[in-house]
């Protein structure tokens, strides 16, 4: 088993004021799931105060309450001896604009001295009165999707083909469908299994919940994404030199709003391509009228485009009752003649296996 020591850089409230039961809080979603990061105390939203978080996300305690207000979550923390130190912002509306309630509710979080990390494409540090807040209340912030210069970016350069260990793309079938969640169930189940494995992140919730590789793909110069996606699979193989490496996908291959994935299938070169699909859903995340492609012409898109397989296909339990999830499983496995597995609520060990057998096919045609 590999076990890393984690070293959190603090205490954080997750704000998430309204929108923790929609997609719009997937970044939320993705702290309370796991934090390698910060020590998560507690995620704001008044529509579900009470419950504990990963009830209400995943129907397990995770020891997180959800509270009404951000006085209420800093109170609480310092009730427990645990006072907060950073205010992570935990919304992802369409578009990444900041909410005037969030807008006061930040305010009010850097004046308390807490430290402010977010990832929306609203700049908090391009706003004087949050710069003014931070600088009264001795805190930081950052702007996690903030673009780098254009002198630190890397242009591809090929050097991708030196990497030796086997890429896998976890793209799927529609944006907010779980891709980063079932990307880290698969990071640590492979690690714990002895396959030393490392997530690429691509986005920014990847960035607060603590991947140590990555970029913000949709705040990037198209330009030099290729060659940053490229850089980021380059350095954890140079420094970590594990025997897997997995992408987390962004958007879909045929998202109208969202086309993340052909960039991630050109730039990566992935050896093989595992697909996450809700199939409760018909038209595409985040959009009105666009109706959702087939899986099977999804599927042979990402083929036709990587020349390489899919694998696979992780299921998204969305909308799907508890007592119909392995039904659907069986009939999508039957229909793509993929093993089809919910990462959340299914056995994992078909999905694991069908990794491990491509590693074992991919390394020894290395020898």
């Amino acid at each position: 088993m590999i076990k890393k020591q984690i070293k959190f850089e603090g205490n954080a409230i997750v704000y998430c004021q309204g929108m923790y039961t929609t997609t719009c809080g997937k970044t939320a979603h993705g702290l309370v799931r796991r934090s390698r990061r910060y020590q998560i105390l507690s995620v704001v939203d008044r529509t579900v105060a009470g419950q504990d978080a990963g009830t209400v996300l995943d129907g397990k305690p995770a020891g997180i309450p959800l509270l009404a207000s951000l006085d209420e979550a800093i109170l609480a923390a310092e009730k427990q001896g645990t006072p907060a130190s950073h205010l992570v912002v935990g919304i992802a509306p369409d578009g990444g604009g900041l909410p005037e309630e969030a807008r006061r509710d930040i305010y009010l979080a850097l004046e308390h001295g807490l430290n402010a990390d977010s990832g929306l494409h609203t700049y908090l540090l391009d706003d004087p009165e949050f710069v003014r807040a931070a600088e009264q209340g001795h805190a930081t912030i950052r702007d996690i999707r903030k673009t780098p210069s254009r002198d630190q970016l890397h242009f591809f350069s090929g050097k991708i083909e030196d990497v030796k260990a086997l890429k896998i793309a976890l793209l799927g079938t529609d944006s907010a469908v779980g891709k980063r969640t079932t990307a880290w169930r698969l990071v640590d189940e492979l690690n714990a299994a002895g396959y030393y494995t490392e997530l690429i992140g691509t986005g920014q919730t990847a960035w607060l919940q603590g991947a140590r590789y990555g970029i913000r793909l949709d705040a990037l110069i198209c330009d030099f994404l290729p060659g940053e996606l490229e850089y980021a699979v380059c350095q954890a193989w140079q420094e970590q030199r594990p025997r897997i490496i997995i992408i987390e996908g962004q958007g879909s291959l045929l998202h109208p709003a969202y086309p993340g994935g052909f960039e991630i299938l050109a730039a990566t070169r992935p050896d093989i391509i595992i697909l996450q699909h809700a199939p409760a859903r018909t038209v595409y995340d985040g959009t009105e009228g666009y109706v959702i492609h087939p899986l099977a012409k999804q599927i042979a898109a990402i083929e036709m485009i990587s020349e390489k397989p899919v694998v696979a296909v992780t299921l998204n339990h969305e909308d799907i009752p508890v007592d119909q999830i392995y039904a659907v499983s069986r009939d999508l496995a039957t229909d793509t003649g993929l093993p089809v597995v919910d990462v959340l609520r299914q056995d994992i060990q078909p999905l694991l296996d069908t990794i491990l057998t491509h590693l074992s096919k991919y390394e020894n045609s290395a020898h």
